[in-house]
């Protein structure tokens, strides 16, 4: 992520998923995203980097991609998604630090054993960026910035370089000869945030992967977190509009799943800001982080035939009660949990995933899912 992180906050994290690894061994369950790294042997180390685009609809087997942020809550379990699927993996790494982590956390040795790679680029660099992606057939683009001071989790300033890397990324993609695929962490918070919503619907508003939060609201009530993700996104799309890559976004809730309370709690902080009124209008939703990175695999490969493309919603709860809301203030250790009162007017908003659901459930060959164009308001 673009962000320096504590010597005690950097041990925190390693301990954490080192005891990840520990306790995977079983086999049993989902494992953790740890897990998948460190049951890749014989089945996942033979295979070869790709070094051409990958056109091929539907083709199995190992391809080559690169993760930006592939250390970060959501890019670390992205990318044992992709080994678990049988990619090999070129992780982009932007400062020592975050080199010295993979280290002490000996998921694997020299580059290249368990089909793993890295790569130090900095998602401001452009030409950093295009030699990370140079031989892939695609990039997971799920870095980004934090500010780990105070309890803003998140800053106008941020806000304004994670759009400036996130044109930065599509134009490295762009550039290279192999990569035509990108799939785009986004955040459903770049769908909710609008001013000019009727209060008096006799039916509740569906937001889909339609809505896009509106920037000057966001500025205008400092929900930088979210404007952040809105800029960022339309940045994304902006660059890659008329270009020949193929780009997705993927919109998650507020992420969620083990070891996310000390391993995201700054993105969560950040999410949360305004999230009473998401309460209240029935937006507040979390996801599973093992969701999250299915849902960005799934997408990827779907591209291959064009039965994926656009923006995609993805929450697996919504929060309905303030009991449920203050239990997540006092996991993130927020000052001043307690559960608000309780609001008897029905929700104004519904949020809608069908267009992910479907995505989810269809088979790889299956091309009855439509390409969405994106449009901005």
């Amino acid at each position: 992520m673009g962000v320096l992180r504590s010597t005690q906050s950097l041990q925190a994290e390693v301990e954490e998923l080192r005891a990840a690894l520990l306790s995977a061994g079983g086999g049993g369950g989902h494992g953790g995203a740890a897990a998948g790294w460190r049951r890749r042997s014989a089945g996942h180390a033979g295979a070869k980097r790709a070094t051409g685009a990958d056109d091929a609809a539907g083709v199995a087997g190992a391809r080559a991609v690169c993760v930006t942020g592939g250390i970060s809550f959501v890019g670390f379990a992205v990318v044992d998604r992709l080994l678990r699927h049988g990619y090999t993996v070129r992780l982009a790494l932007e400062t020592q630090e975050d080199v010295d982590k993979l280290r002490e956390m000996e998921m694997f040795g020299e580059d290249g054993r368990d089909g793993v790679w890295t790569v130090m680029a900095n998602v401001t660099d452009p030409e950093s960026l295009r030699r990370a992606f140079d031989g892939c057939a695609g990039v997971f683009h799920t870095s980004a910035f934090v500010d780990p001071g105070g309890m803003s989790g998140y800053t106008k300033h941020m806000a304004r370089l994670e759009a400036q890397a996130a044109e930065r990324v599509i134009e490295a993609c762009v550039s290279t000869e192999s990569v035509r695929k990108c799939v785009f962490t986004s955040s459903l918070l770049a769908c909710v945030w609008r001013q000019n919503y009727p209060h008096d619907r006799r039916f509740p508003t569906i937001i889909d992967e339609n809505c896009w939060s509106d920037e000057s609201f966001c500025r205008d009530n400092k929900l930088w977190f979210a404007l952040g993700k809105t800029a960022a996104e339309k940045a994304a799309w902006r660059a890659a509009r008329g270009r020949d890559l193929k780009l997705v976004t993927i919109c998650p809730a507020l992420v969620t799943g083990p070891g996310f309370r000390r391993r995201n709690s700054t993105a969560s902080i950040a999410y949360l800001k305004g999230a009473r009124a998401m309460l209240a209008d029935g937006l507040l939703a979390t996801a599973n982080v093992e969701t999250v990175a299915e849902a960005h695999v799934r997408a990827y490969e779907a591209m291959g035939d064009n039965t994926a493309g656009g923006r995609y919603i993805c929450y697996d709860h919504v929060v309905q009660r303030p009991e449920e809301f203050a239990e997540l203030e006092r996991q993130l250790g927020l000052p001043g949990a307690a559960a608000a009162a309780g609001d008897d007017r029905p929700a104004r908003f519904e949020l809608c995933k069908r267009k992910l659901g479907r995505l989810m459930s269809a088979r790889r060959r299956c091309t009855y899912d439509t390409y969405y164009s994106v449009a901005f308001d």
